[in-house]
């Protein structure tokens, strides 16, 4: 029956998102039971689309990505997939209203990255904006689980928040970017001109989108904002440890929290939670 495939499929975007993200896993699993499944699907949709961009080098990536997305319209059309992680994210999409317009602007983000190229500051805001603005747009449709009013209202502060993340991504991910896939998403940055004042530019750009997306994340609904404020920490945790990293250590090795400190993290943000500290 369709509903155990439903079911089925949406147990396939959960496990690939604990499989590929831990600690995006444990703040899904602090928002409302009944909205989980829905995360789940989007991140499996989304990190599918980025597996085959980014790690898939012994294929061709190009047909790769024109077959997901065009078995995504499809399945967005014909209201099924034999995809479970599309079939999942399809079930989302119509349920929650997503705006096709979204999905589309992520897709070309993802066509940006099949062919390596300097960033200059119109490619990394229009990359910033489909990579990761809109995915949180998507989330965000999810949270206010249909109230437009709600929706326009943290629109703002949820596309920064989503580009919050993705930056800081980018700076954890700095030497896989630079030296295996030949790319830097910051404008003109490069591994021969990482200097502080440059990278001291980046912080603060970073540093106020943390503080506008704080602004959104204290008035979410409630079946929502533990789970996002933990990714919120978690992050600025993760920040915070990069800025006192050196740039050469930054080419070096990936920045990680280690595990015993993202369970701090979830004590004390569970604890602000409880005596509604935001």
């Amino acid at each position: 029956m369709k509903s155990l495939y439903d079911s089925v499929s949406y147990q396939c975007s959960a496990i690939t998102t604990q499989r590929y993200s831990t600690s995006f896993s444990l703040g899904i699993r602090l928002i409302e039971k009944s909205l989980q499944p829905h995360i789940y699907a989007l991140y499996g949709f989304v990190r599918f689309a980025d597996e085959i961009v980014d790690t898939f080098h012994d294929f061709d990536k190009q047909t790769l990505l024109n077959r997901f997305v065009a078995d995504t319209y499809l399945a967005l059309d014909e209201k099924i997939s034999l995809n479970p992680i599309l079939n999942s994210f399809q079930q989302t999409v119509r349920e929650f209203k997503i705006d096709v317009e979204l999905i589309n602007t992520f897709i070309r983000s993802m066509q940006m990255d099949l062919n390596p190229q300097q960033y200059d500051q119109a490619n990394y805001e229009q990359y910033i904006l489909g990579s990761a603005e809109v995915v949180g747009l998507m989330c965000l449709k999810i949270f206010v689980n249909g109230n437009e009013e709600t929706y326009q209202q943290l629109k703002p502060s949820a596309m920064r928040l989503g580009a919050v993340f993705q930056k800081v991504n980018f700076l954890r991910d700095l030497q896989f970017d630079v030296k295996e896939l030949n790319r830097s998403y910051f404008p003109d940055l490069t591994a021969d001109n990482l200097s502080q004042e440059r990278m001291s530019l980046i912080f603060q750009e970073i540093d106020t989108d943390f503080d506008e997306a704080y602004k959104g994340i204290v008035q979410l609904p409630s079946s929502s904002r533990f789970g996002v404020y933990l990714a919120y920490r978690y992050y600025r945790k993760l920040f915070n440890k990069i800025k006192r990293t050196s740039t050469t250590q930054l080419l070096s090795q990936r920045i990680r929290i280690p595990d015993f400190e993202k369970y701090f993290i979830l004590l004390r943000s569970y604890l602000r939670h409880q005596l509604n500290m935001y």
